[in-house]
């Protein structure tokens, strides 16, 4: 069984939540938080499991910044901060 880490970003727009992963670019919604987070991990494992029929799941990883590190888990690339900011032009 394949292990995998990912961050995770969820953001609001209007009355629905969005749980976005930014490296494997999947992205789900709900209508609160813990929804969304819930659906984004059935999102990424569908995504892994499709990648994973078609034979391109170590490409997709590799390309999305991911290491092979164990049998069977990849080591995520990593937010390290984020922030809201603001300009005026």
């Amino acid at each position: 069984m394949l292990q995998i880490d990912f961050d995770a970003v969820v953001f609001q727009e209007g009355g629905t939540y969005i749980a976005y992963s930014p490296k494997l670019d999947v992205s789900s919604c709900g209508k609160t938080i813990e929804e969304a987070r819930k659906n984004l991990k059935t999102a990424v494992r569908l995504f892994i499991e499709e990648a994973a029929k078609m034979g391109t799941l170590e490409d997709v990883l590799k390309e999305a910044g991911y290491e092979p590190k164990e049998s069977n888990y990849w080591l995520a690339p990593r937010i390290v901060a984020t922030e809201l900011m603001h300009l005026e032009a």
